[in-house]
């Protein structure tokens, strides 16, 4: 059983996630920060308001503090504005760049192995390295 859960906890995803989340984390804190520091700062210069947290308004008693939902909004969307512009552009244009794709008029068929489009006049698959048989 414990050489199980070693195998479990010293799997390649469950090690990528572990450090997803501490990154993930540490990413927020420093959104949060500029937000807060930042951000709130340039909105208040705007719309004279420095502080969104203290927003509330009271019914029967109850109240409601949508001025934390306005700092969380603020935070979501510098979040997906950053990932968007530092993390998922870049990728892509990378990934893009670095695919290998046969030309628009250049004939493909499948390789036998691991079913990737590879030329018709192609000897070897670029991808799995598989010899082919003449065409």
């Amino acid at each position: 059983m414990l050489k199980e859960f070693r195998q479990f906890i010293l799997r390649g995803n469950l090690v990528d996630l572990a450090v997803a989340v501490v990154v993930g984390t540490a990413f927020t804190a420093l959104i949060n920060s500029l937000v807060k520091s930042l951000i709130t700062p340039l909105i208040a210069a705007v719309f004279g308001k420095h502080d969104f947290s203290n927003l509330l308004f009271t019914i029967n008693g109850s109240r409601f503090l949508y001025g934390d939902f306005i700092n969380a909004l603020i935070t979501f969307l510098t979040v997906s504005a950053v990932m968007l512009f530092l993390v998922i552009k870049p990728m892509n244009s990378l990934l893009e760049r670095f695919k290998p794709e046969p030309k628009v008029d250049q004939e493909t068929h499948e390789c036998p192995e691991c079913l990737s489009d590879i030329p018709v006049a192609a000897k070897r698959c670029a991808f799995c390295t598989t010899e082919l048989a003449a065409a």
